[in-house]
């Protein structure tokens, strides 16, 4: 049992089987598209309650009995789905909105229970929010799995009640909280409760394999499958430091017997070993995400900024307000909070003929949250010799992003800023038909109108926040500005004029990223880029794979 798991499935099996021995683990994180493959572990989870994102916090939680509490004249409460569960599979897990997220977590830190968090996020960014993943000491990714890959159960029934029975006497290695803390540090893992979750994986692996005590198979095993997906870091040990030659003349010194009590206190687990568990177990795409700099970080949608309002979206809990003509009543809501007042509001005014006494301050509104859909304004230096060539990658660029717009909700939209103006080349749309078409004739040369090109692009951005999305300008250029806002030539006028457009896309808030794109970066752009309140990145001859990467990142940011 205590054998590394050679395969995510094998992984995603014995996490199951873990937690079902000790419920303090938390769950298992499965990233999987729904289908068979995924159905199948969660066959092996066995029966539990099934939560979508749809349920509601009473639902859950439990609350107030409307009905009951007018008809007893008193606060009656009501039980939620999770009291009395033994385990529970949350479908959609990535949808679940971050409030209930962190309830629910709490509510697990309270009791403990087997979870199988279902997340079907499918780009970057997308995931279960991290107040729910943190209490989740397991992770695995089917991604690329077939039916034929997914094992049986790790262990059956049987075993798992023994192991659970088992589990309060296994003891540990005296030094294991030493090496588990040595293990998180060179992983770069802040948590605590990953250190945690280790040590009780240890214990219940082997209370699976029936021992009396966790060896350093287990402690090895338990680390890998607890920490290795928390990395930040590539992990690597240090150098031992070279021993220095004794002096020639120098007798040696007898050597003193070695101190047996304190050796048998230590571990005979090599760091080398559990470190080179724990790299076998990293997940399969973490190595290159941590040497890109960039590990995932579960964000919500991935879409655009978040809007509440009380038309449309998704339903958020309600709260106290006023019916202003805008808002909506949440009746149910209402009359929650005026039931427990029944009693005393009907003897306060004994004559009145209402059945239910509603005050103003009972009164609650319904809210919603609602996902703008973002824009991403493509901003490109087409003047000069070197046009085409960056121009030509800015399509790439465009077309990349484009290819990914129906599963992100993004637009995208082009601005060529060349001789005495900017033209707005590309609308925003998610067509990549209609851009292959429109930019197919884009021309360059001429002078360089940096000022027109962001006046243009806030312009833009200005109407597409109108229409309820979210823009993010993305600047392509050498930074060579010399024709100013009135189309006359002139460097230093031309350096005032894009000074001041940069300062009115800062003043609106509009997010945005400069792609220095000269051979070599200037500080002039930079310093443009600090009055936009912009991202600077230079990227000298860069391709379209670099500049749309750049892009998604800033969108992401």
């Amino acid at each position: 049992m205590s054998t590394l798991p050679e395969t995510e499935a094998d992984r995603a099996a014995l996490a199951i089987a873990l937690v079902q021995v000790d419920a303090s683990l938390g769950g298992l994180h499965l990233r999987a598209r729904s289908g068979p493959v995924r159905d199948s572990l969660v066959d092996i989870f066995g029966p539990a309650l099934r939560l979508g994102p749809g349920a509601s916090e009473d639902q859950i939680f439990g609350g107030l009995d409307v009905t009951e509490t007018l008809a007893k004249g008193r606060t009656v409460e009501r039980a939620g789905l999770l009291e009395g569960a033994r385990a529970m599979v949350l479908t959609s897990a990535e949808r679940l909105r971050p409030h209930l997220a962190a309830r629910l977590s709490q509510a697990l830190g309270a009791t403990p229970l087997p979870v199988l968090a279902l997340d079907e996020g499918i780009e970057e960014g997308e995931g279960i929010a991290p107040a729910l993943s943190e209490r989740l000491a397991f992770y695995a990714d089917l991604d690329g799995l077939g039916l034929a890959d997914i094992p049986g159960a790790a262990a059956d029934e049987d075993d798992i009640i023994a192991a659970r029975n088992a589990l309060p006497r296994i003891a540990l290695p005296e030094d294991a909280i030493a090496q588990i803390a040595t293990m998180t540090v060179l992983m770069g893992i802040s948590s605590a409760r990953a250190g945690h979750y280790a040590l009780r994986a240890a214990r219940a692996l082997a209370a699976l394999d029936g021992a009396q005590a966790a060896d350093a198979d287990h402690l090895a095993a338990a680390i890998a499958l607890t920490c290795g997906h928390r990395a930040t870091q590539i992990p690597q040990m240090e150098e031992p430091p070279e021993e220095e030659a004794p002096p020639p003349d120098t007798p040696e010194e007898p050597e003193e017997a070695p101190d047996e009590a304190a050796s048998q206190q230590e571990s005979d687990i090599p760091e080398e070993l559990l470190l080179a568990a724990v790299m076998a177990q990293l997940p399969k795409d973490i190595l290159s995400r941590m040497a890109q700099g960039n590990t995932r970080r579960a964000s919500g949608s991935g879409a655009g900024a978040k809007r509440k309002g009380g038309a449309r979206g998704r339903p958020l809990p309600a709260r106290p307000g006023r019916l202003d003509g805008r808002t909506r009543l949440d009746l149910v809501a209402t009359l929650r909070a005026a039931a427990p007042w029944q009693t005393m509001r009907r003897k306060a005014m004994p004559d009145a003929p209402a059945p239910i006494h509603v005050r103003p301050s009972d009164i609650h509104t319904k809210r919603y949250e609602d996902s703008a859909e973002r824009l991403l304004i493509f901003t490109v230096d087409a003047s000069g010799s070197a046009a085409m060539a960056r121009l030509g990658e800015a399509k790439g660029a465009v077309e990349l992003l484009l290819a990914e717009a129906y599963a992100r909700r993004d637009h995208v939209a082009l601005i060529a800023f060349r001789g005495a103006g900017a033209d707005l080349m590309l609308p925003p749309t998610r067509s990549l038909v209609q851009t292959k078409r429109r930019l197919a004739g884009l021309p360059g040369g001429g002078g360089t109108p940096l000022a027109s090109g962001l006046m243009a692009a806030e312009d833009l951005a200005e109407q597409a926040r109108g229409r309820g999305m979210t823009p993010t300008i993305a600047l392509i250029t050498d930074g060579r500005a010399n024709i100013g806002l009135d189309g006359q030539p002139g460097r230093a006028q031309a350096g005032a004029d894009a000074t001041k457009a940069a300062r009115r896309i800062m003043a609106a808030g509009t997010a945005a990223l400069v792609i220095d794109a000269g051979n070599r970066p200037t500080a002039e752009l930079a310093t443009l880029s600090t009055a936009m309140g912009a991202q600077y990145l230079a990227l000298p001859r860069a391709d379209a794979q670099r500049l749309s990467r750049a892009a998604r990142a800033a969108l992401d940011a």
